[in-house]
């Protein structure tokens, strides 16, 4: 579909990420200016609701199986830390610059 689209296949899934609606946005890391140009231009890859099906019928989630984490690393994701609540971590960053 990316040769079809005259896009390379980066530039497809970015695009089909940022065809996943208005609260969602691809946040791509890269460390070269080439590649930042290359990320750029998936915005301007256009994806019909016909295509989108497609790409989607690639890779089902009905096929995905397991856990996301292996197990030895299931106790070190955010859902297991304890990590204070939000507005306890922004007093404690406005103090610290107030401070500072």
């Amino acid at each position: 579909m990316a040769a079809r689209k005259g896009c390379t296949p980066s530039q497809l899934a970015l695009a089909w990420v940022h065809h996943q609606g208005s609260d969602v946005c691809p946040i791509p890391g890269t460390t070269k200016i080439e590649n930042l140009n290359q990320n750029i231009g998936a915005l301007s890859v256009k994806l019909t609701p016909e295509e989108m099906a497609e790409l989607e019928s690639y890779a089902s989630t009905d096929d995905v199986r397991g856990d996301r984490y292996p197990q030895a690393m299931a106790n070190t994701t955010w859902q297991n830390s304890e990590t204070p609540p939000y507005n306890v971590m922004s007093y404690s960053i406005f103090i610290w610059s107030v401070e500072c």
